[in-house]
């Protein structure tokens, strides 16, 4: 299939970042980020239930073909990274060409994993794995190169946390809307409404600033001198920040991985409470984006992500304290741990900005860089689980078991173990990013 051509780009102007992100251009760019957010919960929270009910799978077959495609999935991002780049070398409109593929296979494996044209077993679990590996490869196809297109268009901080914060936004807005739909509307709407918006994307994102690869013989010899794909591990600042995003990312992620047994046996809330706290999770952190963009002019985006992590610190050390029918008190740790996630979302993908640039790798090795970071990213979701539920079990704890003992190994690895990760990762960012912050800016 020939893809027709794309529109012609902008002007280009002597600062990209500086002239192209007035709101209009900022909502071009951005948009796409609500369908790559949109899909995530339907494949990580509705799938695994849908074929476990719908199907009949067993549930221990279930989780090899879902373990195995995640695997595939994180091992695959560092090269899907090294092909953005030789494509970003080409031109932007090669990305998009690469683009446009991939949001079309990504569109038809998600569609035909919930509506399989197959229903016999051992058909089924091979049409599931095989769909699966296709879903996930072109949603890393895609988001990689999108997250190189934001980085490659530069400017300084605050341009640089603006870029990734209108991405982040908007796909706090397509969690939303993927946690309402499949209950509100059912699943055949949730595709065609993600189809939709997965095309809008794209067509805007066709239509957004281009980022000016740099050209020549360094950038030749950056995209394509063997070792190339490891090259952002030999950078000791990229291992660091690394780090600290792991760190982090982990402290996120096990709450997110127990909060539903925290809210049904801690709290023993009232049935049908759940979209309301993690909704209103979602929609503080997308409302907190303007304050802490303001608070990156006074403190740098170091400063201001270490500001979050002191808030999630503080909010999670008081939800220990949260005992059966504090709902209320539960509602307002949601709404200020999703303050704090404002700062997760918007700044450690601009502070990986800043030292592709001040590491003189600004439109040649974009791809690598966010291949490593979103395979970091997939790893904190496994370790997350890999972590808090063989502890648990270990401590005594299993869904519905209300014993003193196992509220208490459900208390300690909800609350207390991401504030233990989340002071790590703190003192890490003091440590190695803040005071050290010349690495970190062009």
């Amino acid at each position: 299939m020939r893809l027709q051509p794309t529109p012609p780009a902008p002007p280009a102007c002597p600062d990209v970042a500086a002239n192209a992100f007035a709101p209009r251009h900022a909502l071009a760019y951005g948009l796409l980020g609500l369908p790559l957010a949109f899909v995530a919960l339907p494949l990580y929270v509705i799938l695994p239930n849908y074929y476990a009910r719908a199907f009949g799978m067993p549930l221990a077959l279930l989780g090899a073909i879902l373990l195995g495609a995640r695997l595939f999935d994180a091992i695959t991002d560092p090269l899907l990274g090294r092909l953005s780049d030789h494509l970003f070398a080409r031109s932007p409109r090669a990305v998009l060409q690469l683009g446009a593929l991939a949001a079309l296979a990504l569109a038809a494996g998600f569609a035909l994993l919930f509506f399989p044209p197959v229903s016999r077993p051992a058909t089924l679990a091979a049409w599931a794995a095989a769909m699966l590996v296709l879903t996930y490869a072109a949603y890393s196809a895609l988001s990689v190169s999108y997250q190189s297109w934001g980085s490659m268009l530069g400017g300084n901080e605050a341009q640089r946390s603006r870029i990734v914060a209108w991405r982040e936004g908007l796909g706090l807005v397509g969690v939303v809307l993927a946690s309402i739909t499949p209950v509100a509307f059912g699943l055949h709407a949730t595709v065609a409404l993600f189809c939709i918006a997965l095309g809008a994307g794209w067509i805007t994102w066709a239509r957004a600033p281009r980022p000016l690869p740099q050209r020549g013989a360094a950038a030749a010899d950056a995209r394509h001198r063997p070792g190339a794909l490891w090259m952002p591990l030999r950078q000791a600042a990229f291992r660091e920040l690394l780090a600290v995003f792991m760190l982090n990312g982990i402290a996120s992620a096990v709450p997110a991985t127990l909060v539903l047994f925290f809210i049904q046996d801690r709290l023993q809330a009232p049935q049908g409470m759940e979209p309301l706290f993690l909704g209103g999770y979602f929609v503080c952190a997308a409302l907190s984006m303007p304050g802490w963009l303001a608070l990156v002019k006074r403190l740098g985006l170091a400063g201001t992500w270490l500001a979050g992590m002191l808030l999630a610190i503080a909010v999670f050390a008081w939800a220990a304290s949260l005992g059966v029918g504090q709902t209320f008190a539960f509602a307002l740790v949601c709404a200020l741990s999703g303050l704090a996630l404002g700062t997760d979302l918007a700044l450690p993908g601009a502070l990986l900005a800043g030292l592709i640039q001040a590491n003189g790798h600004l439109g040649q090795a974009e791809g690598a860089y966010f291949g490593w970071w979103n395979f970091a990213t997939k790893l904190n979701l496994a370790l997350a689980a890999g972590l808090a539920l063989p502890l648990l079990a270990l401590f005594g704890y299993a869904p519905g078991v209300r014993s003193a003992g196992a509220l208490t190994a459900l208390t300690t690895a909800y609350c207390v173990l991401p504030c233990v990760l989340k002071a790590a990762a703190a003192f890490a960012l003091y440590r190695f990013i803040i005071q050290q912050p010349e690495r970190f800016q062009p």
